[in-house]
């Protein structure tokens, strides 16, 4: 009876230990129900300047299963695969997990559509609370975008990507615009080091999907 006793118990702690990321995400996702998105996570000061560079690849069309090398870390334009059902990604998917996510050249296909990408390393992946505010803010949007107009998407970078953040950074915010007077297009970049609900609408409404080099492509 001692023997059968200890073997219920580690199964029990065994269950428990696997089940309690899993509970404790659903614990802190209750932390912002009802919340706004600029109201989820921490405010905007752990996030950097927004910087920009000159962008290229617009309408750039490489073989969908061909593998891009992006010189950014995480990209924000460039070459993309173009397939119906492919790339983009579906617009309805809000958020990822290194399981679910589309390739890189997908989503940057969908950053030329006018998207706001958040990606989150694996830091961030590891962390329930921090993933439970990504998830919720991925869910207002959903929720909100009754004409299919809040293009955004929270996506996980890992390591067969590429290059870390910069140091002490695990989020980038990314997005792909078009000067509507010169016609050059630039790609954007705000890195914070935990989620900010607060700096992903000021990025937002600073970037809104119509200034994109294809804003009304799905």
């Amino acid at each position: 009876m001692a023997i059968v006793g200890v073997c219920v118990l580690v199964a029990v702690l065994i269950i428990g230990a696997a089940a309690y990321p899993k509970v404790r995400e659903i614990i802190d996702t209750q932390k912002w129900k009802g919340k706004s998105v600029d109201e989820i996570g921490t405010s905007a000061d752990v996030c950097g300047d927004i910087t920009e560079k000159d962008a290229n690849g617009s309408g750039e069309h490489v073989p969908t299963g061909q593998q891009v090398k992006y010189e950014d870390v995480p990209p924000a334009f460039g070459p993309h695969w173009n397939e119906a059902g492919v790339a983009p990604a579906p617009i309805t998917d809000r958020f990822y997990t290194s399981s679910s996510r589309p390739e890189l050249e997908s989503l940057v296909h969908n950053l030329e559509h006018g998207y706001t990408v958040l990606w989150y390393d694996t830091t961030v992946a590891d962390d329930s609370g921090e993933i439970a505010a990504i998830r919720s803010i991925a869910k207002i949007m959903d929720a909100n975008d009754t004409n299919q107009r809040l293009k955004f998407k929270a996506v996980p970078w890992t390591k067969k990507d590429g290059g870390a953040f910069p140091k002490g950074q695990h989020i980038a915010l990314t997005h792909w615009r078009i000067d509507p007077d010169t016609q050059k297009q630039y790609g954007a970049w705000q890195y914070c080091s935990d989620v900010s609900g607060a700096a992903l609408k000021s990025f937002m409404d600073k970037y809104p999907f119509t200034d994109a080099p294809e804003p009304y492509a799905y």
